[in-house]
């Protein structure tokens, strides 16, 4: 498959050096190492704001030489022996979850709690490129991927869809609309989400799609908050402009709080010294919670509160207090791709999504080194970097 002339031959893939460093390399291209098993070359893959948590050394066990990248759509090369549902030829969406399809997690819909993917933890499954804390297994920021369960997780791409929507309904687009999902969402409600990165971008969208009355966006970067005013149609909250966020977001809500309130910043969040501190620079907790802190204070009593910011599995800082004294409703999982994948096709076959507006770099996989920088540092007005592998159209 790859480019080498020799016995072993190799592949172009991002790979990580140490905190702040990524470059492109060549590696052994993957093999079939089970029989259901596919090999998958890449058509186009994405940087998801969660692989910046990797990039930034925040996540346990992220080793160097590993692949990052878990949204990435292309066409089977090679299947196992026992892949039945796939041929050589085909083009598919690989969901960022790596699923069995037949644990007791998986029976119910939770493919992100597969029981029988992940051997290093009991809570969450596998996820492609996503430290050995999530399985050990290579991304999709390369030419080439090793899909397990092919016959379980791939989709294949309508001959309608753009490859570039479809590559968004990887992760960005299913978890974006199971934050708004989560939220319990009723008619003209008042919906509050914390961050205008992509997912938060999505998680306006679909709270529209839901039902919603209202829907504000809370973020500091002046153009993000530009795009998800434009895209998503919303009302804009720049936090830098706000002294105490549950008071404000009372003031704009006729003193209640919101119905609703999403969180899709994570463990990254500014706003707040003392967590960011604790959080990011010292490690004292699994990432800043400011967000978590924000939202629980600012949604209205018997509200809803829907989380889907990527946290550490070990001790947060959180007011539970709050939360049991206002007799709130917390949700919370990474998003459970495949049993989103149905409706989410038909929104975009009608036009009613269009993913693909919130791309604005694509960039040769050989330039990922300065593709995480861009990213990482907000520059450019990056909003969401697709990568383009070699000899790819």
């Amino acid at each position: 498959m790859g480019a080498s002339s020799d016995a072993e031959t190799t592949m172009l893939a991002m790979t990580y050096r140490r905190p702040y460093r990524a470059s492109a390399r060549q590696v052994p291209d993957p093999v079939i190492e089970h029989p259901f098993d596919a090999i998958v070359r890449v058509l186009r893959s994405c940087i998801c704001g969660s692989d910046l948590h990797l990039y930034h050394g925040l996540v346990p066990d992220t080793r160097v030489g590993s692949i990052f990248g878990h949204e990435f759509v292309g066409e089977v090369v090679e299947t196992g022996t026992g892949v039945q549902n796939l041929k050589v030829g085909d083009r598919v969406l690989v969901p960022f979850n790596i699923f069995c399809g037949t644990c007791y997690f998986c029976q119910r819909e939770l493919y992100s709690n597969c029981h029988n993917v992940n051997p290093s933890a009991t809570a969450v499954g596998g996820i492609y490129g996503y430290s050995h804390t999530t399985g050990g297994y290579a991304g999709g920021q390369a030419q080439y991927v090793r899909v397990p369960f092919a016959d379980i997780g791939p989709t294949r791409i309508p001959d309608d869809m753009h490859i570039e929507d479809a590559v968004l309904l990887t992760d960005v687009v299913p978890t974006g609309y199971q934050a708004a999902e989560m939220g319990g969402i009723k008619e003209n409600d008042t919906v509050v989400i914390f961050g205008a990165g992509p997912i938060g971008i999505i998680a306006a969208r679909s709270a529209w799609l839901m039902g919603a009355g209202r829907v504000i966006v809370v973020d500091h970067v002046d153009y993000r908050l530009d795009f998800v005013r434009r895209y998503a149609h919303c009302e804009i909250v720049d936090f830098r402009e706000v002294g105490d966020m549950a008071i404000h977001i009372k003031k704009m809500t006729d003193g209640l709080g919101a119905d609703v309130c999403i969180d899709a910043v994570g463990c990254e969040a500014t706003g707040s010294v003392v967590q960011h501190l604790t959080g990011v620079t010292l490690k004292l907790q699994a990432g800043a919670a400011t967000v978590l802190h924000w939202a629980i204070d600012s949604v209205r009593k018997g509200g809803n509160v829907s989380i889907v910011g990527v946290y550490g599995p070990t001790f947060n800082a959180v007011p539970i207090g709050n939360a049991l004294n206002k007799g709130l409703t917390l949700r919370m999982n990474q998003a459970c791709v495949k049993r989103h994948l149905p409706r989410l096709i038909e929104h975009v076959q009608a036009g009613r999504l269009t993913p693909r507006d919130i791309i604005t770099h694509r960039v040769p996989l050989e330039e990922v080194g300065d593709a995480y920088e861009m990213f990482s540092g907000k520059r450019d007005g990056c909003i969401k970097t697709v990568f383009i592998p070699p000899g790819v159209a």
